[in-house]
């Protein structure tokens, strides 16, 4: 799978800053408490950012921290312009924005505009009547013909929720449902009204001035509803052994998603000196699809978080968990590498705070294969051409947690997926099973600073319990070991700062059907670079499988220099060639 040549020139005109930058996800309250709450907050993210500034990366994204009564741990808002109380102050955001800018870093902010809280003032005015100026800000809608408010199929849509269960919650007081695609507490907007749309181009506005240096947008190609002339939305397809069925096909990159992005861009970045970052979550986007949203003639956002390589391991739903095969996951990369390369940009990533930990997942946690698993699959996903993204920890190897019982568990998806799918019969054990493998509460254990009670994380008592392995994965053990996860990371976001192949290189895949080798070139102005990556336990002998890597220049490796012509378990190789 080749690519086109980069549109980015390599004269005047330089290519955009983060074709070249590596971007941190923080999820504050899991990264640093200095308050002893339990709880991570701005003030604990100041104090480690030596540790961001020590690993090389130039963006900081910072995973909500406005004020939410919590129940999808801040991913339902309920003041857009401050910062919960939870995590700090205005005061101590402004100080983060200051120290970042004084460190050559940026912060991007998350963006959650799909919905807000039902604590939100804008869904409290708007539920209070039928006749509320705001009742339109929010997708209100009366039974389904035949039915009465709070009969069985009632529901406007027969929808099924992300976190289980109808996308309806009857307002008693009304009589009329108001849609939810995620928790009934995440009530969404109505991007319809213009009314809606604009104040929230006013808040980002607000944001940019006070120094912010753009967003990640979560959910956002969700924002465009497919409605019908009598304002009616549609049914979807049934979804096998469940009584609801998939909206996916009316709020998956709806109609005006394209006219929306692209007012926002007028509205909100256009003409601003900065250099500002967006990035546009979009689950279920296809590589045809992103090339229009990335399109920098369009206007409309820099990148997406695509969710195709995160789905390959899933059979009908994340809870039914099948092993990934190689090949599947060549082709999806290849396909987005090429899609992307005359016209737009990747994004690259194992790990975020949806996503249970890479090196279980993807690589192999095992005592022997740990370390030289995350190393590899760093790199191998480094090398790509996009803009990596590291979640806090990946840097260090972290892991999943060894989950024993449901009450070790936080997550309203998973809380919710248990509840459901016991109650339809599914053996406790098994939802048990599937929640160790695939719950978000992985991602969200604290991040392991040291080998003390609580890794270093808090004073307190965490929020989510300290993975057991911290006595020996964490920050203090790795930062002066030039074998550790932590010092190769380094070494990766150096080498993607100082080498324009990295940052700008055409793709090209090479030995797409094996199932353990992962090997690829990156060609830019005569320069190749050789990427070769076993992703398993098996030895190969490489002068046969890829005779030119006997005579390239080893630049990065992840084990200690061996015999050439041999691969180990999880060695990654990056070699250029003659």
């Amino acid at each position: 799978m080749d690519s086109a040549p980069s549109p980015f020139p390599t004269g005047a005109e330089p290519a955009p800053w983060w074709t070249r930058a590596v971007v941190y996800q923080v999820y504050p309250r899991s990264f640093m408490d200095s308050d002893g709450d339990g709880v991570g907050d701005l003030g604990g993210i100041l104090q480690r950012l030596d540790h961001l500034t020590d690993l090389g990366v130039d963006v900081l994204w910072l995973s909500p921290v406005y004020p939410s009564p919590q129940a999808d741990n801040g991913y339902d808002i309920s003041d857009y312009r401050d910062i919960d109380p939870l995590f700090g102050s205005l005061a101590q955001l402004d100080e983060l924005i200051a120290a970042l800018h004084a460190r050559g870093m940026k912060l991007v902010m998350d963006l959650v505009v799909n919905h807000t809280s039902d604590a939100h003032p804008w869904f409290e005015e708007s539920r209070a009547s039928r006749t509320s100026p705001k009742r339109d800000w929010y997708w209100w809608r009366p039974p389904r013909p035949g039915f009465a408010a709070g009969d069985p199929g009632a529901e406007p849509t027969n929808w099924q929720s992300f976190f289980s269960g109808p996308t309806w919650t009857l307002d008693e007081a009304s009589g009329e449902y108001y849609l939810h695609l995620f928790d009934r507490r995440q009530p969404d907007l109505n991007w319809e009204n213009p009314e809606v749309r604009h104040a929230v181009y006013d808040m980002m506005r607000w944001w940019l001035d006070r120094g912010v240096d753009g967003f990640r947008m979560d959910v956002i190609n969700m924002i465009s509803k497919d409605v019908a002339p009598d304002g009616s939305l549609h049914d979807g397809p049934p979804i096998p052994g469940s009584a609801l069925g998939s909206g996916y096909a009316s709020f998956i990159c709806g109609p005006r998603i394209h006219e929306f992005l692209q007012e926002m861009h007028r509205e909100v970045f256009a003409g601003r000196p900065e250099a500002l970052l967006t990035v546009g979550e979009m689950p279920g986007v296809t590589v045809e699809q992103a090339r229009l949203f990335t399109d920098p003639a369009r206007a409309e956002v820099d990148m997406v978080f695509q969710f195709e390589h995160v789905g390959l391991d899933h059979g009908t739903s994340k809870w039914e968990v099948h092993p990934l095969r190689m090949r599947d996951l060549k082709a999806s990369f290849g396909r987005w590498q090429t899609g992307l390369a005359e016209v737009g940009w990747n994004s690259l990533y194992w790990d975020n705070h949806d996503q249970p930990r890479a090196v279980s997942r993807f690589g192999d946690d095992s005592p022997e294969f740990r370390r030289d698993s995350a190393t590899c699959l760093a790199t191998l996903l480094h090398l790509h051409r996009g803009t990596p993204y590291v979640y806090q920890g990946q840097e260090l190897g972290m892991a999943n947690y060894p989950f024993r019982s449901l009450e070790e568990f936080a997550d309203v998806e998973s809380l919710n997926h248990h509840v459901h799918a016991v109650s339809a019969g599914h053996d406790p054990a098994d939802v048990l099973a599937a929640l160790r493998t695939s719950s978000r509460d992985n991602a969200r254990t604290p991040v392991q600073w040291d080998d003390s009670p609580h890794a270093g994380f808090t004073t307190g008592r965490p929020w989510l319990a300290v993975n057991p392995d911290h006595v020996e994965w964490n920050a203090a053990a790795q930062r002066d070991d030039p074998t550790s996860v932590l010092a190769h990371y380094r070494r990766l976001i150096a080498l993607r700062h100082e080498d324009p192949v990295v940052a700008l290189g055409d793709f090209h895949l090479l030995l797409p059907e094996h199932d353990e080798v992962y090997a690829f070139t990156r060609s830019r102005d005569g320069g190749t670079l050789l990427v070769v990556c076993n992703v398993g336990r098996t030895t190969y002998r490489l002068s046969s499988l890829l005779p030119e890597v006997v005579d390239a220049e080893l630049v990065l490796g992840n084990l200690p220099e061996d015999d050439p012509a041999v691969l180990r378990p999880w060695e990654a190789r990056v070699l250029r060639l003659p």
